[in-house]
């Protein structure tokens, strides 16, 4: 049986706290969820206001594949509207609780009856299709909301959709629901909030009760705690449910998925199924190694399957394969040793607690594989004096060809101080400082720093770098590492 899918994202989504989508992101994100297979598209609400009508409007006159909708109420003004933005039906949306029905609209179950019905009449009478959702149908009372489905069937309503608006359903409460409703001759379709964190187990329940289809949001965006999340769905049916199908190019879901985020401003959680930038990441030394060996031991899918890709974390409770995995994706080869030198390294940083970026295990990689080098000049201490009355001055202590020298120097600033008290030494006279840049690579007060300098001897020149959280230790370091280097060639 084959799932189709509307899509609300540009309607119920953008009634997410905050979110207010222009034309033209609207226009791209509709072309993005046609492109993917989307069966319906929401495309706004055609009542609310010109620039609204604007953006649907140019969204269908595009020649989508996709029905496209416009949400409506059954008043004649709303429809109106909808005529106007030349849509192929609306999401005729009929309150069916009696506490809507009372509280809200201050009306008669008759009254609201009288007006469903003439609200399909009139889209039925202009050519547009109508699918009929009745507003909290999960706190309506069944023989009601029935009788006001049957009602729009009969008057050429051609779905009919039950709204879980307070996301009140349990799996198993929806799944009851929409298996009383089999006997309906038209489509049924499912659209959950998640206000108790049961949007997509509800959806899911219902399709296996009955439903036919089913309303998301792209990354569960929607008002409150949002709508039924569309890549969890599905993905879910793609992988657990044999008997349905969608007609979602499943390998595009990642980019949807983003595109929705940058333009909508809600970010998505690390921890997000299928989206979220952990999906499919791997720290423990445990997870990576089965995963190297064959991916379904912690992997329910592949990452490829929704356009992602696997990628192993540095942290301290990874192993020696995942870290070799990754020093191989950024082109590091090294040896047993050298493997074993730089897991330790990253777990004695991590204990710390800093998190270890990629940009950070390429320093220690690139650390380690420059211990084999036999070094003329070992940097054995720095001490700086500085503050606003006292001339920056620094003191070294190095160690030149097993010698050790202790000498001092004045700056403009602390790092001046320092590249001056090694500069004065005999063995650095004919060493140029010939370019010298600095960048903060990972975020917080405790960044690391790196320094990448440019010293020239004669007709050489070498470009040297040291990483450091104090930008003086890591400018001493790139310099004497770049005078090491000189004096080995």
């Amino acid at each position: 049986m084959n799932i189709k899918i509307l899509d609300t994202t540009l309607r119920d989504g953008e009634q997410t706290p905050g979110v207010s989508l222009t034309s033209k992101e609207k226009f791209r994100i509709a072309t993005k969820l046609d492109e993917i297979g989307i069966d319906y598209i929401e495309a706004g609400s055609a009542i609310t206001s010109e620039g609204e009508r604007e953006s649907i409007k140019e969204i269908t006159k595009q020649g989508f594949n996709a029905e496209i909708l416009s949400f409506s109420r059954p008043l004649n003004v709303d429809i109106d509207y909808c005529l106007h933005c030349d849509v192929d039906g609306v999401n005729l949306v009929v309150p069916t609780s009696d506490l809507h029905i009372k509280d809200k609209l201050k009306t008669t179950r008759d009254e609201l009856l009288e007006l469903s019905n003439n609200a399909v009449d009139y889209c039925k009478d202009h050519g547009l299709k109508v699918e009929l959702s009745a507003e909290d149908a999960s706190r309506s009372d069944f023989d009601f909301l029935k009788n006001v489905y049957v009602n729009a069937i009969s008057h050429g309503a051609d779905r009919i959709c039950v709204c879980d608006t307070v996301g009140i359903l349990t799996p198993d409460s929806s799944f009851e629901l929409f298996n009383r409703l089999n006997d309906i001759d038209v489509p049924v379709a499912c659209h959950c909030h998640n206000d108790f964190g049961l949007a997509v187990a509800n959806t899911l329940s219902a399709i296996k009760g009955g439903a036919s289809e089913i309303h998301t949001t792209i990354n569960g965006i929607g008002e409150r705690a949002g709508n039924t999340s569309f890549e969890e769905c599905v993905v879910s049916i793609d992988r657990l449910f044999s008997q349905f199908t969608t007609n979602i190019k499943i390998n595009e879901i990642y980019d949807v998925s983003k595109l929705v985020a940058r333009l909508t401003g809600v970010y998505i959680q690390p921890n997000k199924a299928i989206v979220g930038e952990n999906a499919f990441a791997h720290e423990s030394g445990i997870h990576s190694d089965g995963i190297i060996k064959n991916s379904a031991t912690y992997e329910p899918m592949t990452p490829e399957l929704v356009g992602r890709k696997r990628k192993f974390v540095i942290g301290k409770h990874m192993g020696t394969h995942g870290l070799n995995s990754r020093l191989k994706e950024l082109g590091l080869s090294v040896n047993d040793d050298q493997l074993q030198q730089i897991c330790f390294d990253i777990k004695e940083l991590a204990d710390k607690g800093k998190t270890v970026t990629d940009v950070d295990l390429q320093v220690i990689a690139d650390n380690v594989l420059e211990i084999n080098h036999e070094d003329r000049i070992k940097l054995d201490e720095v001490t700086i004096v500085s503050g606003n009355k006292v001339m920056p001055t620094a003191s070294v202590k190095i160690t030149i060809d097993g010698e050790e020298i202790l000498n001092a120097g004045v700056g403009l600033g602390p790092v001046d101080a320092a590249i001056n008290a090694i500069k004065s030494l005999d063995v650095f006279k004919d060493i140029d400082l010939i370019e010298y840049h600095v960048d903060a690579i990972t975020g917080g007060t405790d960044a690391f720093i790196d320094v990448i300098i440019k010293l020239q001897k004669e007709d050489k020149v070498v470009s040297a770098r040291g990483t450091e959280a104090d930008i003086i230790n890591a400018s001493v370091k790139a310099y004497i590492a770049g005078v090491n280097r000189l004096l080995r060639d």
